[in-house]
């Protein structure tokens, strides 16, 4: 049958044989052959582990089972084994004949049956059998020990309450002679630990003496040829023992003490040179970490861990750097001494060993080594491979920022990861730069001087050219004049032209960048203010970017045109250096924001394809720290700005002082081409409609060149609620027109409240409002109200649309829903319909809260949404 198996060439010859012997088999039983049963047997056990079904031949195995000849019962237990398992019913019917065997003079039947026993025993049959078990360990058989006491392990884990019965058994057995023996018994002890708190006190009490005499046994051993592994003896038995010790040890000093000495012999006396030895010795070494050992002990387990840090085996040397990494939090200054070995580690060939080290090396810093580990790190920087520089340098900034004692130390290091590896340096971080710089006023001039320096050499690294044209803009007359010289600093000799030649080389270099671009614009604008003599030629550089393939640099560029030509008078005063920031609330508000994303990644769902699946308050990623610096939402281009509370990611508010602005654009759709700017330059009035009412402006989707963008000042504009949307960008419009203006904005279209679901516990009602200038788009405001007499926690609103839908959920107000509709849980929602007008609004929604601890889930459809929506 195996040969006709393996000579077939497609599946369909395959599954043709195999139908083919199932019906002979079939026919066997049908036909109660039993001189032919335990072939049957074999073969079926060969078709199962194809894959095919074999559920008709289960009573063959109990059949081959009760036979009285071993070739028999050897393989009725192998089917029995391999074709069932403890979840099936007839294995009730297999008791009776486990009980005969057990009972069984031959003692291969009963290692037969023990064997059988240890694999597929249930619950219940570990009650009825355990007695013949407990019987067995007793006897004189090596053979039939071992396997009782490997069976019993099984018994164990299936009945917790049976251990009492075994731990004077596994004591015993720890006083045999036999390493097969010991190994299973030690093995029992190990179980019968973890399932019992009784079976622990009892083992500490009883079995110490012995593991140590054990232990001391076979390390001092002379050869044996059947337990030698490559001139050790018994390597297996040496770390069963050390596993079972460090249970016993752990949080008992008597029983710590007691070890102490054997520990300390095993891992002075064990040879290094064999991977055996090593594997002992590394047991040897989380033993002594995980009992209370004496301070000596300890130092002499961390020594071992320095010599694997020196194998050659890549596989010795990341397990001792996972192990050392464990070791710190239990004696920090001995692994301090082995910091040069896991410096080296950190240049590493293996990427795997390379980024443990890393973050060994990261946990050692502390406030007396971070200069010195920090110079180690930044130099190798420069040689690292590139797919470990983005490790490397996050570990760096981490340090730095987290150490630094001085300003002046902090910048120059910063400065080096800059020049070194910018392109991995994260947003967040030259964000973080931006506002220390902010406040070292006396750093200033030096920080200017040496990212111009650095510009000249590093200019391809995007952090760098980012962070540093920022510098030039703000502070490009210290530069050009060396302001705030430090003590041995050289002087530079940089003039006005050469400060926007560099700006301009960085702008063509990374025109392709958004961000990067936006930023040189920018600081452009602010060197036509700062060197006027360079007026002229800013002028021609941004006038270049008028029809940019990217529509952020096309707006920038004629936006700054029409404030270098024809704002004179208020240009100094709209290009003022930034207001110092606030560097403790950025710190609160970075920290807060990065529990946040963990706390979000950590429980946020798989979304399925068709449907959005969020927890209470997962929204979308909110833009990096430093694309919202210049408010480059590319990815949200028709940003809703509903909302009139600042969320704790808007740094843009924060680098430009605007502090507590409050924008109320209801009724007015805004685009990120129209209100950029004015966030930009820090103005608190929303832009409004200048047309005439009434008359419906076109969409316009760039700004044209003659548009004033900064006419009059002092205009009062007014837009009237109209039945449809209005425009909001018309010629002649001024977007920094009506800045002392009161305006008044259309209002949402309402629609009437509709209950979304009710059942006997929960009753949800959605309050519904549709976007003015959008109608795709609906606003819902979603109540929760608990029916019941008890208090929900815990709990998640779940929402699916089809693909033509798009869905947004806010944070939800609570996940505590009180009793008897005494309050409720309130949670916004987005939705947009695609396909408007064709295709109605519809969702599903799923709940789940716990009721006293109890979970509870309850789901529904949403489908009498309003036509029209």
């Amino acid at each position: 049958m195996i040969r006709a198996i393996r000579a077939c060439k497609t599946a369909a010859e395959e599954r043709a044989v195999v139908r083919r012997e199932c019906a002979a088999i079939r026919t066997a039983i049908s036909e109660n052959e039993p001189a032919l049963r335990h072939r049957n047997m074999a073969k079926l056990m060969f078709i199962h582990m194809l894959g095919y079904p074999t559920h008709f031949a289960h009573m063959e195995c109990l059949k081959l089972i009760a036979a009285a000849g071993y070739p028999e019962k050897r393989v009725g237990y192998l089917g029995l084994m391999l074709l069932l398992d403890e979840r099936q019913e007839v294995l009730m019917l297999v008791t009776n004949s486990l009980k005969q065997d057990l009972n069984h003079p031959n003692q291969f039947i009963v290692g037969l049956a023990l064997c059988a026993l240890g694999n597929i025993c249930s619950a219940e049959m570990a009650r009825d059998l355990s007695p013949e078990v407990e019987r067995l360990m007793r006897s004189r058989e090596v053979n039939t020990k071992k396997k009782a006491a490997l069976c019993s392990i099984r018994i164990v884990r299936k009945v917790p309450d049976l251990a009492e019965n075994f731990m004077a058994l596994a004591a015993s057995l720890l006083k045999e002679k036999h390493h097969g023996v010991l190994i299973s018994a030690i093995q029992l002890c190990t179980e019968l630990c973890k399932a019992s708190k009784d079976a622990l006190e009892y083992l500490r009490k009883n079995c110490i003496e012995g593991l140590v005499r054990i232990l001391r046994d076979v390390s001092n051993s002379s050869y044996a040829p059947e337990y030698d592994v490559s001139g050790i003896a018994d390597p297996f038995l040496h770390i069963r023992v050390l596993k079972l010790m460090r249970i016993l040890g752990q949080g008992d000093a008597d029983c710590s003490e007691y070890m102490n000495d054997i520990l300390a012999q095993v891992a002075t006396k064990t040879d290094s040179n064999k991977n055996a030895g090593n594997a002992i010795l590394y047991e040897c070494v989380q033993t002594i970490m995980g009992i209370e050992a004496t301070s000596g002990l300890r130092v002499l387990a961390i020594n071992i861990l320095g010599r694997f840090l020196s194998n050659r085996d890549n596989n010795i040397r990341y397990v001792a750097l996972n192990m050392l990494m464990r070791a710190i939090a239990v004696d920090a200054l001995a692994v301090q001494r082995h910091r040069t070995t896991i410096l080296e580690c950190v240049k590493d060939a293996d990427a795997s060993i390379r980024k443990r080290a890393l973050e060994l090396v990261f946990l050692l810093v502390n406030d007396t080594n971070v200069k010195p580990l920090t110079k180690e790190l930044i130099d190798y920087l420069s040689i690292a491979d590139p797919d470990f520089k983005g490790d490397l340098t996050s570990k760096i900034c981490s340090i730095v920022e987290k150490f630094s004692q001085e300003k002046l130390w902090y910048l120059d290091q910063m400065f080096k990861v800059l020049s070194l590896a910018g392109n991995h340096v994260k947003d967040d971080v030259c964000h973080a730069l931006i506002v220390v710089l902010s406040n070292a006023s006396e750093l200033q001039g030096y920080s200017v001087r040496s990212l111009y320096k650095a510009l000249q050499a590093y200019g391809k690294q995007g952090s760098l050219v980012r962070v540093a044209v920022w510098c030039i803009g703000e502070y490009g007359e210290m530069l050009v004049n060396n302001v705030g010289m430090l003590d041995g600093e050289e002087k530079i000799t940089v003039t006005e032209s050469d400060a926007v030649d560099a700006v301009e080389i960085a702008l063509n270099r990374h025109s392709a960048d958004a961000t990067t671009g936006a930023m040189c614009l920018v600081a452009l604008l602010k060197l036509s203010s700062r060197f006027p003599s360079t007026s002229e030629r800013v002028k021609q550089i941004v006038a270049r970017n008028k029809e940019n393939a990217v529509l952020e640099l096309q707006q920038r560029s004629i936006e700054f045109s029409s404030i270098i030509q024809r704002h004179q008078s208020i240009r100094s005063s709209l290009l003022e250096r930034m207001p110092v920031l606030d560097e403790a609330s950025y710190l609160v508000k970075r920290a807060t924001a990065t529990q946040a994303t963990i706390s979000a990644n950590k429980h946020a769902p798989t979304v399925a394809p068709g449907g959005l699946k969020l927890p209470n308050g997962v929204a979308k990623p909110t833009s990096a720290p430093l694309a919202d610096l210049l408010d480059l939402s590319s990815d949200d281009a028709p940003a809703s700005t509903t909302t009139s509370t600042t969320t704790p990611n808007d740094f843009l508010q924060d680098l430009l002082g605007i502090g507590g602005v409050s924008t109320s654009t209801a009724g007015v759709p805004s685009t990120a081409s129209t209100d950029i700017l004015m966030d930009l330059l820090s103005i608190g009035s929303s832009p409004l409609q200048n047309g005439t009412p009434g008359q419906e402006s076109k969409p316009v989707h760039a700004v044209p060149e003659a548009i004033d963008l900064l006419g009059s000042l002092s205009s009062t504009t007014s837009v009237s609620a109209e039945t449809k949307p209005t425009r909001l960008v018309s010629q002649g419009m001024d977007l920094l027109d009506g800045l002392s203006s009161s305006t008044s904005v259309s209002e949402k279209t309402v629609h009437p409240s509709i209950t979304a679901f009710q059942s006997t516990t929960l009753k949800i009602t959605f309050d519904l409002k549709r976007q003015p200038g959008n109608p795709r788009e609906t606003t819902i405001h979603a109540t929760f109200t608990n029916l019941t007499s008890s208090t929900y926690t815990d709990f998640i609103f779940q929402a699916a649309v089809p693909k033509f839908i798009q869905l947004k959920l806010d944070p939800a107000s609570g996940n505590t829903v009180p009793a008897n509709g005494n309050g409720s849980v309130t949670q916004g929602l987005s939705v947009t319909n695609n396909q408007q007008g064709q295709k109605p609004l519809a969702m599903r929604i799923r709940m789940s809260y716990k009721v006293n601890g109890e979970d509870r889930l309850e789901q529904g459809q949403v489908s009498n949404f309003p036509s029209g929506l």
